[in-house]
């Protein structure tokens, strides 16, 4: 099996020494280094493909957000999984545009940071529901894009529409495919279009913007 390769972006020596040591001990996970700055999370980017970056918030030069963006400018495949004391709308909404895979709290357990850099190696997402919602709930509200929402509802299919909310509860893909009793390739198919329709570039973007418009409910 591929080894996840991690690249840990965290300005606090003992947290980043406590993070490398739970991720190196965990089978299939390797550290490929140590960045206290975003810049030089960024230069060290440059040098090797990333499976996950791995990044505070808030860091000392820029945001992580910053950094996600300018590593995916140039790695796309890259994923992301943020973890931060800031719980603001701000912050969450900043770290989903940005393609984060996982949201981590300062409260997540050494389970939770695995289970986020191993889900978002695999593409899926793992972000609090409570933080989630709540982030969202002021954004939907000032979303006045009543036309593009209908418009959006009248090309989804009934299907698409099943494994968006389906997506919104949290189903990985897996799981979806086994709720709805369709195969997983279809599954995959149907976010393909999902994603392509509302115009974003990952899945957990695609649920952000069908709220925000007020298409599904969370």
């Amino acid at each position: 099996m591929t080894s996840i390769l991690v690249l840990i972006v965290e300005d606090h020596p003992l947290l980043a020494a406590a993070i490398v040591e739970l991720l190196e001990s965990t089978p299939g996970i390797s550290i490929y280094g140590v960045a206290r700055t975003g810049a030089d999370a960024v230069e060290l980017a440059r040098q090797e493909t990333i499976t996950v970056l791995l990044t505070n918030f808030r860091l000392p030069d820029m945001t992580g957000a910053a950094v996600a963006s300018a590593i995916r400018a140039a790695t796309p495949s890259t994923a992301i999984v943020f973890h931060t004391a800031d719980e603001s709308e701000t912050a969450i909404l900043d770290a989903i545009d940005a393609g984060a895979g996982a949201f981590l709290t300062r409260s997540a357990t050494p389970d939770q940071y695995v289970e986020a850099v191993r889900r978002a190696a695999l593409g899926e997402v793992l972000i609090p529901v409570e933080l989630f919602a709540r982030a969202i709930s002021r954004q939907s509200r000032l979303a006045a894009e009543q036309g593009r929402r209908d418009k959006l509802i009248a090309e989804f299919t009934p299907r698409e529409l099943d494994v968006l909310r389906a997506l919104a509860r949290g189903r990985d893909t897996a799981a979806i495919a086994t709720e709805l009793g369709i195969a997983l390739h279809t599954v995959e198919w149907h976010l393909r279009h999902v994603i392509e329709k509302l115009g974003v570039h990952s899945k957990l973007q695609a649920v952000v913007a069908a709220a925000r418009l007020g298409i599904i409910d969370l």
